[in-house]
């Protein structure tokens, strides 16, 4: 087998994957992308931002109106203390990038990346995460709606 007739087996394999997660209820595909989630953004993004949110005095309005903007990454304060909106200006995904992953479906992964993040930095506090719009989904940038309760 030549090195494109696997690549074309492996595209097929992932999207077949990928259709088959999205027939699932929520719950099972949130467990399912978590550990990937949490996997991808522990060692780094995570560490990058509790150090802003430290810095900041644990306060996520004062972090977003410092750091909320960079080429990778935007945070709106939609309610102070409460409501905000966040997400990357294009997908940073590397399954994505890779030609791995295509479909909406699997922008679950960041939706939990960013309630992993969040839950780690505040415990006992309960995070919930909307997917409002993905480049995968078509839309022009990653943006996700957080409310902390």
């Amino acid at each position: 087998m030549d090195k494109n007739e696997q690549q074309s087996r492996c595209t097929i394999f992932y999207r077949t994957l990928e259709e088959a997660i999205g027939q699932l209820p929520a719950g099972v595909r949130a467990r399912l992308y978590r550990p990937c989630a949490e996997a991808c953004v522990r060692d780094g993004v995570l560490v990058e931002l509790r150090r802003q949110f430290e810095e900041c005095g644990c306060d996520l309005d004062r972090q977003y109106a410092k750091y909320g903007r960079t080429p990778f990454f935007f945070a709106d304060v939609i309610e102070p203390g409460r409501v905000y909106e966040m997400g990357y200006p294009r997908c940073l995904c590397p399954q994505v990038e890779a030609g791995f992953a295509a479909a909406p479906i699997h922008c679950e992964c960041s939706r939990q990346s960013i309630l992993y993040v969040l839950e780690e930095l505040m415990p006992g506090r309960t995070i919930e995460v909307e997917t409002l719009d993905t480049v995968l989904a078509g839309g022009p940038e990653c943006r996700f709606r957080v409310t902390v309760k």
